[in-house]
């Protein structure tokens, strides 16, 4: 289950981090501004936020498998739709109908590594959030093959044949059945659990400011190299490349240190690293300076990716952790959603220089949050 959630994770990191590189192309192709293409960005993930709690809380209920093979299914049909449906209209409906798939899967697939690992959660979930990364990467090569000998469609609809296969391998190899129970959700049961003392909250802020950050920053740093540091589209597919290497293997690691060390700890250094490494990204221009900068920029804030949702899954109860980390990272990605939408409104009437050190105040307000419950410990 490890193997094949991971996988599917990784396949459909793929297809959803194609639109980064590929959206200078997309923005001139369907003739729109950095701001439209960001508010429909946005739309995409606004729909993946508001379906984690819902899809956390149902399979709690019902089972795992109940949400992960619709999950699956929905992500299928999103990606082709990416692939041939034309027009404005087509991308904001493909956009819509991926963001339901993706927030289908996601909680249900990290509720049921859950339940396997119980002793090695930090480290199971760091493996699944690598696939995150692997995704990335093999998507910037793809988005150099899509630009220079194809269509931003083409590389699409080969994400939706590997992963209409992953499908079918998840249902045959899946013990859990197939349960469809009541829908009515336990909203303020798993609102009071989630904002029960002041520590919690401020856990679910800072988080919060985190995925604003990562929503801004990961939909628009190709472009922003392209337009900022004066990279070609080839080299900021690459250099873009890098940050999904780097979180491959810093994922596991930090999960692996989270089981052994306060978890807050650690992401409060990770956030810093970050933060810095922005700032020094957004005034540096020599070329080996920024590519120093983006190892480190990756490095820090690949770190919060499996604590994040390892300290959420701590804190819950074994029966409610679905719902309360589906709750959590409903938070979380609504705040990530409004990221692309701010990124692009103010590089469009101020620079991308601007959006950027407003995204490295983010992290540090972030960081000053999870120090103040730390350093209590």
């Amino acid at each position: 289950m490890l193997v094949t959630v991971s996988l599917a994770w990784a396949v459909l990191q793929t297809g959803r981090f194609l639109l980064s590189p590929l959206l200078p192309t997309i923005i001139e192709e369907l003739q729109i501004t950095e701001a439209t293409a960001g508010i429909a960005l946005a739309l995409f993930q606004g729909v993946y936020a508001v379906t984690q709690y819902p899809g956390g809380e149902y399979s709690d209920r019902w089972t795992r498998a109940t949400l992960i093979v619709p999950g699956l299914g929905i992500l299928v049909l999103g990606f082709l739709t990416f692939g041939l449906a034309g027009g404005l209209a087509g991308f904001v409906a493909a956009a819509i109908i991926t963001g339901l798939g993706k927030g289908l899967f996601a909680i249900p697939s990290r509720a049921l590594l859950s339940d396997l690992f119980v002793e090695r959660r930090g480290r199971a979930l760091g493996i699944y959030a690598a696939g995150t990364d692997l995704g990335g990467l093999v998507s910037s090569g793809l988005a150099i093959l899509a630009v220079t000998y194809a269509t931003w469609r083409t590389p699409f609809l080969p994400v939706a044949v590997v992963l209409a296969g992953l499908t079918v391998l998840y249902a045959l190899w899946s013990r859990d059945g197939y349960v469809v129970g009541s829908p009515e959700l336990h909203v303020s049961g798993t609102l009071r659990r989630l904002f029960a003392s002041a520590e919690q909250r401020r856990t679910l802020l800072a988080f919060g400011l985190f995925y604003f950050m990562v929503g801004g920053f990961i939909n628009f740093f190709p472009t922003y190299l392209i337009e900022a540091k004066g990279f070609d589209q080839q080299l900021a597919s690459a250099t873009f490349a890098i940050v999904f290497a780097v979180g491959i293997t810093i994922k596991p690691v930090a999960g692996g240190l989270s089981d052994r060390f306060r978890r807050e700890s650690i992401a409060v250094v990770g956030m810093l690293v970050a933060a810095g490494s922005l700032a020094v990204l957004s005034a540096v221009a020599a070329r080996p300076l920024i590519y120093v900068s983006v190892v480190a920029l990756a490095a820090g804030y690949k770190t919060e990716f499996p604590l994040a949702d390892a300290i959420i899954m701590d804190n819950a109860p074994d029966a409610d952790r679905g719902a309360d980390l589906g709750a959590a990272r409903a938070l979380f990605l609504g705040a990530n959603a409004m990221g692309p939408a701010y990124v692009g409104i103010v590089a469009t009437y101020a620079s991308y220089v601007a959006a950027f050190a407003g995204l490295a105040v983010c992290l540090v307000v972030a960081a000053g949050l999870l120090y103040w419950d730390a350093r209590k410990e």
